[in-house]
């Protein structure tokens, strides 16, 4: 299992930044309505079946505003959990519980909607020699929490950022003339981690013809998946993207790629429902 990728220093980043954008100045309803003293306990439920993600973020988002809270967790990341599992129980004071509820809720759900859909994805394409890839198409800031969600789905993380590997593409290879350039001048710096996107058979060729390290194989139906392969011979490995879908992803597993990417996994997967659900101590 992947280790949490936030640092305690990161978590108080994080809780900063949700707090000042939720909570601003105070919880008005809450200083209003709540006495100082009520106290109160609660139960966060999944509502649906759902692959968990996030939870080592939700005890600091509660104890940052009631150090005296307690939490009791009934679950970890990456448990499959199915509709009515209760994931924890919180006790504390009423005013901070309640303030810090929506943060707590909108980041674990965010989180495991990741995880469910990356499950999916993974169980779809059991029993095939492809591994599953997230991308970079994640939202801004929330890289290392949306890549630690898919890992906690069973995917495999591909590039953190740009600083991590060449990966050549259409518009690198456009600027700099040609597959053949683009490859020289990374080699050129010593760089051995190169992988070149091809949109063509003719690219695939080239690419290992000017010593590319692997292939990013984009947007090809699975009958020219095939035939890129059959060209590349298993000399380096190949991994498909583009468009990949639940209800395509299988077929192109089948062609024998060793990665698929999917960008979906932390673009557009839905929020899983997680409830909680309060009752007065």
């Amino acid at each position: 299992m992947a280790d949490f990728p936030l640092s305690t220093a990161e978590i108080q980043a994080f809780i900063d930044s949700a707090f000042a954008e939720d909570v601003g100045t105070g919880d008005i309803t809450a200083l209003h309505t709540i006495p100082e003293d009520a106290r109160l306990s609660a139960a966060m439920n999944a509502r649906e079946d759902i692959i968990l993600a996030g939870l080592p973020l939700i005890e600091p988002i509660f104890k940052r505003l009631d150090a005296t809270s307690s939490i009791e967790l009934f679950a970890q990341d990456g448990d499959r959990l199915v509709a009515g599992s209760n994931i924890l129980k919180i006790h504390g004071t009423a005013r901070a519980s309640l303030t810090a509820e929506r943060t707590a809720l909108n980041i674990l759900q965010h989180m495991s909607g990741i995880a469910t859909l990356t499950r999916q994805y993974v169980d779809i394409i059991a029993g095939t020699k492809a591994t599953l890839l997230d991308t970079r198409k994640t939202i801004p800031g929330l890289r290392k929490l949306g890549k630690y969600a898919t890992a906690m789905g069973g995917a495999q993380n591909h590039r953190m950022g740009l600083f991590d590997a060449v990966m050549i593409k259409d518009n690198h290879i456009a600027v700099a003339g040609s597959v053949e350039k683009a490859v020289a001048g990374a080699k050129a710096a010593g760089r051995k981690d190169i992988q070149v996107e091809c949109d063509t058979l003719e690219q695939v060729q080239e690419a290992l013809t000017v010593g590319a390290n692997s292939l990013l194989l984009d947007n090809m139906s699975p009958d020219m998946l095939r035939e890129a392969l059959a060209i590349v011979g298993g000399r380096i490995p190949c991994e498909a993207s583009g468009g990949v879908t639940l209800a395509t992803i299988r077929a192109i597993a089948e062609t024998g790629v060793n990665f698929i990417s999917v960008g979906r996994l932390t673009q557009s997967a839905p929020a899983v429902d997680i409830g909680l659900d309060y009752s007065t101590l």
